[in-house]
């Protein structure tokens, strides 16, 4: 279903198609570093260029023979370029063509992702914006604690998608690294030279040591980076799912023309697409523990890790290109109730200022303890009888000897707690 849904882009990289491409541009590429040693003629190096080929078709067909897919892949490329195919894979090993074209791949759709991510930051920065002076309550351990401003929450995701920007780029950066160095790493029949002068032209850096592979802690970091972003995803998406309760109701997502939120009821508007997300985050998770695992493998080389990476290379990155659009259409559309805002701001009578009420009595010489205990009283009278919080402590001997009603009333001041959100934003997007 996530392949069908997905932008087509992201999975003609995966395609089989593709991937032998991969492995030829490997190949024709190393015919080039021999070539420019002197060890293949121009002539023969120009009839490779110009006839090398293949079909998907032919590759499966001869590997149902052979059991192996780089022998029938290049017993195929034979069958186009004749006798000048002779030089082609010449000193190089399967690894050499697998990992250094799993690298192309992983590359090619990282920047996708990379692009992804900034098409995401971009709609986060606009609704920061759009909502920087909004009050909303700030919730801990889902109870009301104090207000922020609905922009705040944009900002937070931002600032930590652009975390996840830096993360994505360097895993990419990590992860675009070739390796032609032959059977057990050792150039014993491919000189270095040959491996760096391809590496260059496929726009690789060549592994500064390898063994029969490219070593997976590479890889590992690269799904690594994939899962944190989802997990960054699944956060807001957590959060809005959250909003949009109907007892909330601060915020909900885009509901269509025509759309329908249950079989049964009639009147449902459910967060089907954040919790969409919520799940692809844990398949995200699962890649990562898997490339992972691939870590460890036997001596220079076993093959453990290959079918694993044959599903979370197309599976991971496809899943998260498809959960970052999916996202950012969430957020672009994300309809907001800043009116229901305010009525939660007002459900606990004022209950929000009790820590500075705190620590207005401290700043009046009372104990920390004994000051706590004043302001609790009256905030648990308040929230157990739904009675107003400030006249409770205009009407508390102990508070008002202290502080008096006018200075309690001071106290009751919405702009306290939002006198630096400016700056937070300086912060987060100068």
């Amino acid at each position: 279903m996530i392949r069908r849904y997905t932008r087509k882009v992201m999975g003609q990289i995966w395609s089989e198609e593709n991937r032998y491409r991969k492995w030829l541009d490997v190949e024709i590429a190393v015919c080039e570093a021999w070539a420019s040693a002197g060890k293949i003629p121009e002539e023969s190096l120009e009839n490779i260029r110009r006839k090398a080929s293949f079909t998907v078709e032919r590759i499966e067909e001869i590997e149902e023979v052979t059991k192996h897919d780089v022998i029938a892949f290049v017993s195929t490329v034979a069958e186009y370029v004749g006798e000048d195919a002779r030089f082609i894979h010449m000193g190089m090993t399967s690894s050499d063509v697998l990992d250094t074209a799993f690298a192309l791949q992983l590359k090619e759709s990282g920047q996708i992702l990379l692009d992804g991510i900034r098409a995401l930051m971009d709609a986060l920065r606009k609704r920061a914006f759009e909502f920087k002076h909004t009050p909303a309550m700030g919730r801990s351990h889902g109870i009301h604690a104090e207000p922020v401003t609905f922009g705040l929450k944009f900002a937070l995701w931002y600032a930590e998608m652009e975390r996840n920007l830096k993360r994505m780029a360097d895993a990419v950066e990590i992860v675009s690294c070739g390796k032609i160095s032959g059977a057990v790493g050792t150039f014993a029949n491919i000189p270095p030279e040959m491996e760096e002068f391809a590496c260059q032209r496929l726009g690789l850096k060549p592994a500064p040591i390898s063994t029969q592979i490219i070593q997976r802690d590479r890889h590992a970091q690269f799904f690594a980076a994939i899962a944190i972003v989802g997990s960054t995803l699944e956060k807001i998406a957590t959060e809005i799912r959250h909003l949009q309760r109907t007892e909330v109701l601060e915020a909900m997502e885009p509901f269509g023309k025509g759309q329908k939120g249950s079989s049964a009821m009639p009147h449902k508007k459910n967060p089907i697409l954040s919790e969409n997300i919520t799940g692809l985050a844990r398949l995200l998770r699962g890649y990562c523990l898997s490339a992972l695992e691939n870590v460890a493998l036997w001596h220079e080389r076993d093959i453990s890790h290959s079918s694993v990476e044959r599903v979370i290379g197309p599976d991971a990155t496809i899943v998260l290109d498809f959960a970052l659009a999916r996202l950012t259409r969430v957020i672009e559309g994300l309809v907001v109730f800043p009116e229901n805002m305010r009525k939660n701001l007002e459900l606990t009578r004022g209950l929000w200022h009790s820590q500075g009420a705190l620590l207005a009595l401290v700043d009046r010489g009372v104990a920390r303890d004994t000051a706590y205990e004043w302001v609790q009283r009256n905030a648990l009278q308040a929230w157990e009888g739904r009675e107003d919080f400030k006249e409770l402590l205009k009407k508390d001997p102990d508070v008002a000897r202290v502080l008096g009603a006018e200075a309690i009333e001071g106290l009751f001041d919405l702009s306290h707690h939002l006198q630096h959100v400016d700056k937070i934003f300086e912060r987060v997007f100068s």
